[in-house]
């Protein structure tokens, strides 16, 4: 199944609120943003907005915060506690679903329709990305240097993205390496991550000057001051809905191969419609189908566990005799469309961000946080379930981004009312370690880079390795039931192992970032 992960940025900034400092203590040496926030995946650039500096608090009292050292008295910045726990958080449930979805199907990638515990990881890093953007760019020495920073980073994005998820690694079961060109697979969660950070930042970096330094008692002011950021959005939202609903779907073919010797079957779909939101005619699949190339996208898609497509649904089973061509056909989740409208998600968080930026009380934030995630909840539940627009993670539908950012709004602020009001951090520890260190883990663990060299050392066969000993004598055996030992070894062997790999590589100072 897929494998979701955001990418964030390197660069921390000062900032000038009051979380409880300490934590990190990390620097890069740099007071302004000129490198950018992909954040998610290398958890390189909280922004820090929010945390003490030392020598700075006067007073802390039910949640106000006044600070009287400037930014340029220290060179100190710290971590936001919260959002490195929030992506950790979202990166264990990766693990989670990636490798214990096969034995538990409700939490994996619901078939079409619907929201499951899996399709809240990609939302999720992307609107981290944006919180990121906010507090990465609140400082902008040179404009220059930013835009050269976030050309940089996207350009680093693709090429990990297409190197891990176009098909030249087979981790971890099968231990060749290699892609055929012809089949490569150009787009991937690491591809979104870049096109949605590239677009939120470079609008965040060119309207810099514009940005208010002080906003008024209006609540809608911060909606105001940011309006070139929700202007960019509105322009995502208006071409993926005038494509979805406007764009022309014609028949289609492609060509079958199931290990065939005789070059594989063909089939044909017939659409000839617009504005179709079932798995065969939509225009999500239609653009990334004449823009790609159907031989270059994700040829397991997960509609083949539909209920049109077998009877074992909601998990994997045998076709039904009567299955729909398009059970067969291959199927973009991270396509060009579907992408535009991803951006949405960053736009959501960066105001987020903005929010952390300008709200100085603790209670003004979690009630601006609280009342957004509140409306974005009820108007994706109530597309869904009106049926005008359903929640679906592969089209990426506009239901589907409300659902998934309001959500996304309430898990932030509960971390952030637990960690940096309440400071109730100590059992958050580990997955803040994990979220420091996100890129690492991800490549690692979601990536499956670290079963597969473990796997290169097998015993008289590729498949008597360490790993595979591990799972049957110390989780099947042991427990006699295939699900509870799957689980068992997701959360010890994987979860636990990182978790502790990450907080190793914390207190010895090591960081990977893109």
């Amino acid at each position: 199944m897929e494998k979701e992960i955001a990418v964030v940025g390197e660069h921390r900034v000062n900032v000038d609120d009051g979380v409880e400092a300490g934590r990190d203590g990390r620097n890069d040496g740099e007071g302004h943003a000129g490198g950018g926030a992909g954040e998610g995946v290398d958890g390189e650039d909280d922004g820090n907005n929010g945390v003490k500096k030392d020598g700075e608090v006067v007073k802390e009292a039910e949640g106000e915060v006044t600070e009287k050292a400037t930014e340029a008295e220290t060179g100190r910045t710290k971590r936001i506690a919260s959002l490195d726990a929030f992506r950790g958080l979202t990166i264990v449930v990766m693990i989670l679903v990636d490798d214990a979805g096969g034995a538990y199907e409700r939490i994996d990638h619901s078939p079409w329709n619907g929201c499951t515990l899996a399709d809240f990881v990609m939302p999720f890093f992307l609107f981290i990305v944006g919180v990121s953007i906010a507090l990465a760019f609140k400082r902008i020495s040179r404009v220059p240097d930013a835009i050269r920073k976030i050309v940089v980073r996207t350009i680093k994005l693709l090429f990990w993205g297409i190197l891990l998820q176009g098909g030249y690694s087979h981790a971890p079961d099968d231990l060749s390496y290699g892609v055929d060109m012809k089949k490569i697979r150009w787009c991937g969660i690491l591809q979104r991550i870049a096109l949605a950070y590239l677009v939120v930042s470079l609008v965040e970096v060119f309207t810099y000057k514009s940005r208010p330094r002080e906003l008024g008692s209006n609540p809608f002011a911060i909606f105001r001051g940011y309006r070139w950021q929700w202007l960019a959005g509105f322009i995502a939202f208006s071409i993926y809905m005038c494509t979805t609903f406007g764009l022309y779907v014609p028949d289609w073919s492609f060509v079958y191969n199931a290990g065939d010797t005789d070059g594989g079957k063909s089939f044909t779909v017939k659409c000839g419609k617009r504005g179709q939101l079932g798995p065969a005619c939509n225009a999500v699949g239609y653009v990334d189908r004449e823009v790609w190339g159907i031989n270059h996208l994700y040829s397991q898609p997960v509609w083949i566990r539909s209920k049109a497509c077998t009877y074992s649904s909601p998990a994997s089973g045998p076709l039904r005799d009567d299955a729909p061509p398009w059970c067969f056909a291959p199927f973009e989740p991270e396509g060009l469309l579907s992408s535009i409208s991803a951006i949405l998600s960053a736009t959501i968080g960066i105001h987020y961000g903005h929010v952390l930026i300008h709200y100085k009380v603790h209670s003004e934030r979690l009630k601006h946080w609280m009342l957004m995630a509140i409306v974005l909840l009820i108007s994706g539940l109530l597309l869904h379930f009106t049926n005008a627009i359903p929640i679906n993670k592969q089209l990426y539908s506009v239901s589907y981004v409300c659902f998934t950012a309001g959500a996304a709004g309430m898990v932030l602020s509960f971390f952030y009312l637990l960690i940096d009001v309440y400071h109730f951090g100590k059992p958050f520890l580990f997955l803040e370690y994990i979220g420091m260190n996100s890129m690492l883990i991800f490549v690692l663990g979601a990536e499956a880079i670290l079963p597969a060299f473990v796997n290169g050392w097998y015993y008289e066969n590729p498949g008597n390795t360490l790993v595979y000993w591990i799972q049957k004598h110390i989780f099947m055996k042991v427990w006699h039931y295939k699900r509870i030992g799957t689980l068992l070894y997701v959360i010890f062997a994987e979860i636990l192992f990182y978790a502790v790999l990450a907080a190793i590589c914390h207190k010895l100072g090591f960081y990977w970032k893109l």
